[in-house]
């Protein structure tokens, strides 16, 4: 029986892009879920160790990979050392992303392809690397969607492409997996509070959308929803793309 509020306990989870931001709130509260988290970075081992350490002083256990998740190799060497240190892998948050915007008269075929590298190629490479470990467990796929990709926006080509295929991939992979027992959805994050350079201007997008509450969420709103989903209670939950917005898109 698992302890009361630790519903994912004896899970192994492993979060992209979870250095900072909307990826930290996650690995920390599927953490707080009891589950075990591989903490992803590509570069910079500073922000990752930190959550490790703050799951650590939870009483959680974390491991941390730093790996370019553009990178086929190292993704799937990444779930080498998650399955190697804790046996298995249930959970696959695809949070890492670019987010750069750019007037399309300005973009270039390498700023388009970046963009696509990490959020399409990104997730296509750890599901890969991870799916043979989570059909075994019956796992849960989350990606990380965007707004723009359904309202669309300025300056945002790439990165609107890039998210709106990410809602097409989870559709198509929940009929794959679906039986081998693996939820796929989608997390569509809105208008949420992070830490921005104040020399640059807000995000076209979040300039011209406002929720209906007047203010905007946290990454802990997001991480919240994306816990539900990968624990006991989301187990219907399938092929879908759940907004958690405060109202600024009705889906």
């Amino acid at each position: 029986m698992t302890e009361a509020g630790k519903e994912l306990d004896g899970r192994v989870a492993i979060v992209t892009g979870s250095g900072r931001n909307i990826g930290r709130a996650i690995a920390l509260a599927l953490a707080d879920g009891g589950a075990a988290v591989v903490v992803n970075a590509r570069s910079n081992r500073s922000e990752a160790d930190d959550v490790a350490r703050a799951i650590e002083r939870g009483g959680g256990r974390a491991l941390v990979c730093l790996a370019d998740v553009t990178d086929g190799p190292a993704v799937h060497a990444m779930a080498a050392a998650a399955l190697a240190r804790f046996g298995r892998i249930d959970i696959l948050i695809n949070n890492a992303a670019i987010r750069d915007e750019k007037a399309i008269e300005q973009m270039t075929i390498a700023d388009w392809r970046a963009v696509m590298a990490v959020v399409l190629e990104g997730a296509f490479h750890c599901v890969q690397a991870c799916l043979p470990a989570l059909k075994q467990s019956g796992g849960a796929i989350v990606n990380i969607g965007g707004l723009s990709a359904h309202t669309g926006s300025k300056h945002r080509a790439h990165v609107i492409a890039a998210k709106a295929g990410l809602v097409g991939l989870t559709r198509a992979l929940a009929h794959d997996l679906a039986a081998d027992k693996v939820t796929v959805n989608c997390v569509s994050p809105g208008l949420i509070e992070r830490p921005r350079d104040p020399a640059l201007p807000a995000p076209q997008h979040h300039q011209v959308n406002r929720t209906l509450t007047g203010k905007y969420g946290t990454p802990q709103d997001v991480a919240a929803m994306v816990r539900f989903l990968c624990g006991p209670g989301g187990g219907f939950v399938n092929g879908q793309t759940i907004h958690v917005n405060g109202g600024t898109f009705l889906a």
